[in-house]
């Protein structure tokens, strides 16, 4: 491969991540803005019931499995590698997240949550991966009969 080839490689690359986590990141906040908005959220600061992290908790999974996909679906090459490592990213934003909120008041919510958004990152990221693997161009290549 040429250098051309490779640089042009790795820019794919990090637009593929890139798009991961903008979709992710979009999705979230949009959700968060419109169930606000509806009143099913109250305002940011204010205290959040446990069963309204619990829904937060799975549309963040469900977006963290959607932003996998669309990292793997643009992946130049390896897919699954691209999602994974997506989810490592996310796992260490979780991790960092948890660590500033931790006892900083009940705004912030449950213990639980962000143990659970960084307990999920990665089997998000798997799945999210495992669907995108699925309709990448390279799995799209024909194979001979019997294999």
């Amino acid at each position: 491969m040429s250098g051309i080839q490779g640089r042009r490689r790795v820019g794919r690359s990090v637009g593929a991540l890139f798009a991961g986590v903008l979709t992710g990141v979009v999705l979230s906040l949009g959700t968060d803005m419109l169930l606000r908005a509806g009143g099913i959220l109250p305002p940011l600061g204010q205290y959040m019931s446990a069963g309204l992290f619990l829904l937060a908790t799975a549309y963040r999974t469900v977006y963290g499995v959607a932003g996998s996909y669309v990292a793997a679906r643009l992946a130049p090459s390896r897919p699954m590698a691209h999602a994974m490592w997506l989810g490592v990213l996310g796992m260490a934003v979780c991790i960092l997240g948890a660590a500033a909120t931790w006892n900083k008041g009940p705004e912030f919510g449950p213990h639980w949550y962000p143990l659970a958004l960084v307990a999920l990152a990665l089997p998000q990221s798997w799945a999210g991966g495992k669907l995108g693997e699925l309709q990448h161009p390279e799995s799209q290549q024909i194979q001979p009969e019997g294999i």
